[in-house]
């Protein structure tokens, strides 16, 4: 099959298509003709050696997949045939950005039924992030005030999405450029975080979802008992600290892979609530370009390469 191995830390130009071996698919996962593939930021902070998650190459990166079962190991919960979306292994190594990937069966879900595979390539790994951030650890309710750091991006436009689906009043930040297409997402209020300190333009959020590193920020807009969010300061101990010192509760998120969770996007996509935006598609064969494009900034939704 063809894959785009890397045998070096660098620039996008490491990304090459090789030809290796087809995975086998071991008891209770299924073998996957990828016909899309997402591209996100993760895939390229490990491509460069920023966030060295696989170790040191030669490997292969990309997680998000969607595609038909080609094969079926026995105890799987899939047949031939079937239309599946996820996000394997997370966070090891899946080798997404192929022509097949193998993947224990409860790591996937049917994919949407309204999407084709290149709008369901786009939803794994930033619709967990978003859901397992606002559904999961904050338990987002009908009412809520919702403040969505970096709300045109991958993860982001998700985010404002699945918080208009849960009821909740979103503020969203976003530059003045993109305005305009996080409104057609459902967001009550945009504030261009380029021009105004968001700091002084919002009080009394119920949930911060922050994925921009802006904790200190982000907490002093929390309302007492609130919470915030962070999917890049997951870790950081000293920052929950402050949050809980604060009288609020922090919620570090590193996304997962989550069958039901995927199953529960997927009816909210075929419901009409949440669709994700693709910017630019590109062939596998261009991962390099689709790197340099998503590394270049401004893109509003998600990257996806055609298998």
């Amino acid at each position: 099959m063809r894959a785009v191995l890397q045998h070096s830390f660098g620039g996008p130009e490491v990304l090459r298509v090789v030809e290796t071996e087809r995975p086998e698919p071991l008891s209770g996962e299924v073998l996957i003709r990828v016909r899309a593939a997402g591209v996100n930021p993760v895939d390229a902070a490990v491509r460069s050696g920023v966030y060295p998650l696989l170790g040191e190459p030669p490997f292969g990166v990309g997680w998000d997949v969607s595609g038909v079962v080609a094969q079926a190991a026995p105890g799987a919960r899939y047949k031939v045939g079937d239309e599946v979306y996820g996000m394997p292994f997370f966070p090891r190594a899946a080798t997404g950005y192929a022509e097949y990937v193998a993947t224990p069966s409860r790591q996937v879900a049917r994919k949407p039924a309204s999407l084709d595979h290149v709008q369901a390539a786009a939803l794994p790994l930033a619709g967990l992030t978003a859901w397992q951030g606002l559904v999961d650890a904050a338990q987002v309710r009908a009412g809520d005030r919702v403040l969505i750091h970096r709300a045109a991006g991958g993860v982001g436009h998700l985010a404002v999405q699945i918080a208009k689906a849960r009821g909740a009043y979103v503020i969203a930040l976003a530059s003045a450029g993109k305005h305009e297409f996080v409104r057609s997402l459902g967001a009550d209020e945009v504030i261009d975080y380029q021009k105004v300190d968001f700091t002084a333009a919002v009080e009394d959020a119920d949930v911060v979802f922050d994925s921009n590193a802006q904790g200190a920020g982000s907490l002093a807009v929390l309302k007492p008992g609130g919470v915030l969010v962070s999917i890049m300061e997951h870790g950081d101990a000293e920052l929950a600290a402050r949050v809980e010192a604060a009288g609020r509760r922090f919620a570090g998120v590193s996304v997962e892979p989550d069958h039901v969770a995927l199953e529960a996007i997927a009816e909210l996509v075929d419901a009409g609530a949440i669709h994700p935006h693709v910017q630019e598609t590109f062939p596998l064969e261009e991962a390099e370009k689709a790197h340099e494009v998503l590394e270049a900034g401004q893109v509003r939704g998600k990257l996806v390469l055609t298998v």
